[in-house]
C-alpha cells in the first residue's frame, strides 16, 4: 500500500490517483479486445452489444460525476 506524502496537494493526489486507475481501465480494455479474436473465442452480435452497452453506461455514469452545474436548482 502506497502511504499518501503529507505534502501532497490534492491536484497532485488526483493526477496520481486518476493516472493509475485510467491506465488500469485501459489495460482492461485492451485485454477485453484480446477476446474480439474469433480463432479462439465464439461469440454473437448481440454478446457484443451487450459488453458495450454496459461499458457505455459505467462510462456515461462516471463522466456524470465530474460535471456541476450551478444552474440546476430544485423547483416544485
Amino acid at each position: 500500500m502506497r502511504r499518501i506524502s503529507s505534502n501532497e496537494t490534492p491536484e497532485e493526489r488526483f493526477k496520481r490517483v486518476a493516472e493509475a486507475r485510467t491506465s488500469a481501465v485501459l489495460d482492461k480494455l485492451r485485454l477485453l479486445g484480446n477476446c474480439a479474436n474469433r480463432q479462439i473465442y465464439s461469440y454473437s452480435e448481440e454478446d457484443v452489444a451487450k459488453i458495450f452497452s454496459a461499458i457505455n453506461k459505467r462510462m456515461r455514469e462516471t463522466k456524470s460525476k465530474f460535471h456541476f452545474s450551478d444552474k440546476e436548482r430544485f423547483k416544485l
